[in-house]
């Protein structure tokens, strides 16, 4: 059996403004950079993972780049793990997004963007199909996947079957996810 960590990087610029991410390039905060060391420490307790597989973003890469140093493991970048497009969005507040066309709560999953932005169904099959690669990949050895807030919430998705009532994991929030044989087989939110 092997086991993905799935980690959302630590508090980036735009989480601590409270807005979409305007671009790939921004970084971690200080507190960010700290959420990530303590994330380290708690999986360097529980486990030993082989690599690590990371969005390409500044963000998630940084996070890496610490859990990295702590664990002593490679670190390799996948697009497909990347955030969200929020198109017209980025770089405005968070609720702006309920404010927008066509948001509705009760299916937040199937809801776009405006401006070339992505449901969370398009992140999910995209997300999921990087997940299936570093599982078949890695059948019985631990690995960290670093991602992003809606990107967690499509592979929770991806690999439960549901939704999970659009709950976002917290900045270097992890959910262990076990799988054998090609299939997954639990997953488990660490808080």
């Amino acid at each position: 059996m092997g086991r993905l960590l799935l980690i959302r990087h630590g508090e980036s610029e735009g989480n601590r403004d409270r807005a979409f991410t305007a671009t790939p390039l921004v970084g971690l905060t200080p507190a960010g950079r700290e959420q990530v060391a303590a994330a380290a420490g708690w999986i360097a307790e529980g486990y030993r993972p082989a690599y690590i597989v990371t969005s390409p973003f500044a963000r998630a890469r940084q996070t890496a780049a610490i859990l990295a140093d702590r664990l002593k493991v490679p670190v390799h970048v996948d697009e497909d793990l990347r955030e969200r497009c929020y198109g017209e969005l980025a770089g405005q507040p968070y609720g702006s997004a309920r404010t927008s066309p066509g948001w509705d709560p009760m299916t937040y999953w199937l809801w776009c963007p405006p401006g070339g932005g992505e449901t969370l169904v398009e992140v999910s099959a995209r997300a999921g199909a990087a997940l299936d690669r570093v599982a078949a990949a890695a059948p019985s050895d631990d690995v960290i996947v670093v991602s992003h807030g809606a990107v967690m919430v499509s592979l929770w998705k991806h690999v439960t079957g549901e939704w999970n009532a659009g709950k976002v994991a917290r900045n270097a929030g992890i959910v262990v996810v076990t799988h054998e044989a090609g299939r997954y087989v639990g997953a488990v939110a660490i808080d």
